[in-house]
């Protein structure tokens, strides 16, 4: 296209889109030609913006500048030559190729033929007026600033990146240094110092960094292996350095231009001078970095699991950084009899990583090593055990050797624990495959009489003959070992854990291995996990006993005379067991044990004869009395409300408190057994939420009514003592219900009061009555034990009954200081019940009169 002038009207709106599509090719040729030189200028101000000059030798800074310098000449000239600066012309034409149908150079184009014919010329004045009108919308062309094919290797976005971090952590000022490492600068220093000095300490200490010019003392202290890094300004030899706490040998062959700047770390006390008319002196005194210590911080704890728990504790100057365990088996305090007396295989020592705070400081702490060793060939073996720590410089830390008990997970079943010591052997020697193979023979030898399962026997046989197998080839292989090994364990654990379909077996099995305790002297949680395992199976056969009781449809009774225990008083007897293993009275313990067994095989459930209906209507009767109660109690709370309504008008608790009593009528009890239709339709039942508060207390005089004519008892004292205390609880209602008709509030609160107070009573006296008759008739569910042979009648653990013929003794089963203690431990037990609020009002009234009583 001719670079001819734009005399077209229509060009003058392409002025700013052309000018701007032109600037667009300048930067899009600068950047395809110019691209290595702002990368490299991007990477060397980040560099010196960061500071690397002043960390890096001064020939590396140099060499550095050179090559730098000839980069930026040489990518330079390349650039300048590839460049070309882009013409108006070429703008016109990147410009017109974005538009449909190149109206820019239509419109610089001259007709040539039909020029003189009128029709051709208004063809062609229309087609000019077309191309005008797609000329005023042109627009500035984007240029094209990719340049990945020219940098395959990103370098231009490495540059960058320095640059934005430099941005981010970097100064400028510290540019200005690169010029203060050049020779000949002693004029323009005249007026300042003419060196620069830092200490760095190492980065674990968490000190600062120290300014060698601001300080004025000649002594500084500093931890062992800071880096001091001074930097001389001037003439090369104006300023000489000296130093003797790097312990570096001078090298000689080194460059003049290398003392300007040196760093070195201290490896301990000496001086550093700097030798000239403004050089300075310092006594540097190195402070150094202390082992770390660590040692045992008590005994080993046990878990009931196997688990060990060995606390520790260390400390370090700086912080530990790592640590620890190595665990080695103490031959000389093992016991060595049976599968021991062989010569043990060989086996690494146990080395545990020692667990280190993840925040906080590491300076000083405390911790535990926990792991579990119950699979280990030396669990429950005597081991010597070692702690060793380490800190950020390297240096080592080794606490002094004690000996403890690798500890594991014991067995207290005969057979499981036969198993795992005959595994404990295997897995100390190889050569022990033979005996240990005899032994499982011979103790699996008539399998009825101990296996209580025959699938275990069958996978104990199985691990025998496995064992047999690998012997007879060969010497033992250690696959076959490990495998027969964790065979035996997966063996003992369903012996000693595994699941009894039969409840009395499970009881036995969970006696026997409290037995097994009491002997080898068990731990006080493996106490307790024993003694809820014997809770839960005792608990499984009184539900058994029970199941069957029922099942069978008829009362199971022993000759001779019953006793019975409740389940409160079980619970009483495992206790003390419990208490006397932990304090260390395993024969008295284990006598109770003995005759809690017997006592639990000679149990049997009864069933009351004809008192199951009675006591039905009972429980009945006991439960919408509670209701009552309920309903009083919410009663007098709305009372109290419109009482504080009286004195406080318009207070917004008060519509909220009628709010929550709407709907909530009194007596609105389920149908009790043994009532007639109709008896269970309540008084409240269909009342409207306004109804007052008159109307509902004489509703619930109605209910209370109806439920002294069905209570149980009649003709007990207790009985007798229970309607006497409801009939002055309904005498309270008729006196409250007048109150609330005359709104005489506070009067009203009172009578309720009393009638809140006669049905607590009421209450009391029934449940007694309830007590009696089920104690006379014999209760469902209860565990009874039969009398003597003379047939005198005893407790469920053979003792006599007392005098009066109630459960229990005359004897004193407690001697000397113990009945004391005993009686306080009760006393205190009776206290802290009685103040938990939470507990039925039935109970917590119980509690009170025990207190009153002694």
């Amino acid at each position: 296209m001719p670079d001819t002038p734009l005399n077209h009207p229509a060009f003058d709106s392409l002025r700013r889109p052309l000018a701007l599509t032109r600037a667009g090719m300048v930067a899009e040729r600068a950047t395809r030609s110019l691209w290595p030189v702002w990368s490299v200028v991007l990477a060397i101000f980040g560099a010196l913006m960061l500071g690397l000059q002043d960390s890096a030798p001064i020939e590396v800074v140099w060499g550095i500048g050179a090559v730098v310098a000839l980069a930026l000449v040489w990518f330079g000239w390349r650039g300048a030559q590839a460049f070309q600066m882009p013409s108006r012309t070429e703008a016109l034409q990147r410009l017109d190729s974005t538009l449909p149908g190149r109206p820019i150079g239509a419109l610089r184009d001259i007709q040539v033929i039909g020029s003189t014919d009128a029709g051709s010329q208004a063809v062609w004045q229309a087609h000019i007026t077309r191309m005008a009108e797609r000329v005023k919308t042109a627009r500035a062309v984007r240029p094209d600033l990719r340049i990945a094919a020219r940098d395959p290797f990103a370098l231009r976005y490495v540059a960058l990146l320095l640059f934005a971090v430099a941005l981010l952590f970097g100064s400028f000022w510290r540019v200005a240094s690169v010029g203060e490492l050049t020779p000949g600068r002693g004029a323009a220093l005249a007026a300042g110092p003419a060196w620069e000095g830092w200490i760095e300490p190492p980065a674990y200490t968490g000190k600062p960094s120290l300014y060698l010019a601001d300080i004025s003392d000649e002594t500084v202290t500093v931890p062992q292996g800071s880096r001091i890094t001074l930097r001389l300004y001037g003439e090369v030899g104006a300023l000489r350095l000296s130093e003797d706490v790097s312990g570096r040998a001078p090298d000689p062959a080194a460059p003049p231009a290398a003392q300007l700047g040196q760093t070195f770390e201290v490896q301990h006390s000496g001086t550093v001078e700097i030798d000239g008319p403004t050089g300075r002196q310092w006594q540097i005194v190195m402070l150094p970095d202390a082992r770390p210590d660590v040692a045992a911080a008590g005994p080993a704890e046990r878990k009931a699991d196997g688990t060990l728990r060995q606390p520790f504790v260390a400390s370090d100057d700086y912080g530990v950084v790592s640590g620890t365990a190595t665990i080695t088996l103490d031959l000389a305090a093992l016991d060595r009899r049976h599968g021991l007396t062989t010569a043990p295989d060989p086996r690494d020592a146990i080395v545990l990583d020692l667990p280190m705070p993840f925040n906080g400081e590491r300076t000083a702490f405390e911790d535990f090593l926990t792991d579990n060793f119950s699979k280990h060939p030396w669990a429950n073996m005597p081991v010597t055990l070692r702690f060793s720590v380490e800190d950020a410089v390297g240096q080592t830390g080794q606490g002094a050797p004690f000996g403890e008990n690798l500890g594991g997970l014991r067995f207290f079943d005969p057979l499981a624990k036969a198993i795992i010591e005959q595994r404990r052997d295997l897995l100390w020697a190889r050569e022990n495959a033979g005996r240990v193979a005899q032994i499982l023979r011979a103790v699996s030898h008539s399998p009825d009489d101990i296996f209580r399962s025959n699938a275990v026997y069958l996978k104990l046989r199985t691990a025998i003959r496995q064992l047999e197998a690998g012997f007879e080839l060969a010497s033992l292989s250690t696959e076959v070992q490990e495998d027969v090994a964790e065979a035996l364990w997966g063996i003992a654990e369903q012996l000693e854990y595994g699941d009894l379909a039969d409840a009395l077996a499970r009881l036995r099995r969970a006696q026997d291995r409290l037995s097994e305790a009491i002997k080898n002297g068990a731990s006080d949680e493996e106490i307790a996990g024993l003694m809820d395992e014997l809770r839960e199976a005792m608990q499984d056969y009184m539900r058994q006993l029970a199941e069957n009781a029922e099942r069978n449809g008829e009362q199971q009774q022993a000759e001779g005379e019953m006793q019975e225990i409740t389940a409160g008083q079980l619970q009483e007897l495992l206790d003390r067991i419990q208490e006397l293993m932990e304090q260390g009275r395993m024969a008295e313990a284990q006598a109770l044990l003995d005759q809690l067994q017997q006592m639990m095989e000679n149990m049997q459930v009864t069933q009351g004869q004809g008192g199951q209906g009675q006591q039905g209507e009972g429980d009945q009767a006991m439960q919408d009395l509670q209701d009552t109660l309920r309903d009083q109690q919410g009663l007098s709370d709305q009372a109290f409300r419109d009482l504080q309504e009286q004195f406080n008008p318009g207070q917004p608790g008060e519509q909220q408190g009628q709010q929550g009593q709407q709907g909530e009528q009194p007596g609105q009890g389920q149908q009790g057994q043994g009532q007639q239709p109709g008896q269970g339709q309540q008084p409240g039942e269909g009342q409207q939420p306004g109804q007052s508060l008159a109307d509902r207390q004489n509703a619930l005089r109605n209910e209370l009514n109806r439920q002294q004519n069905n209570l149980p008892g009649a003709g007990t004292p207790e009985g007798d003592a229970a309607r006497e205390s409801l009939g002055r609880a309904g005498e309270a209602m008729d006196g409250a219900e007048q109150a609330l008709r005359d709104g005489d509030y506070a009067e009203a609160l009172d009578q309720q009061s009393q009638a809140m107070e006669a049905l607590r009573e009421g209450i009391r006296n029934l449940g007694e009555a309830m007590a009696q008759q089920e104690q006379q008739q014999g209760g469902q569910g209860q565990a009874s034990t039969s009398g003597d042979a003379q047939g005198r009648q005893r407790d469920p653990l053979g003792r006599e009954a007392g005098s009066q013929g109630q459960l229990g003794t005359d004897e004193n089963l407690l001697q000397g200081d113990d009945v004391y203690r005993r009686a306080e431990e009760l006393l205190d037990e009776i206290r802290r019940r009685s103040g938990e609020q939470n507990r039925p009002d039935q109970e917590l009234e119980y509690l009170k009169r025990l207190l009153d009583r002694f």
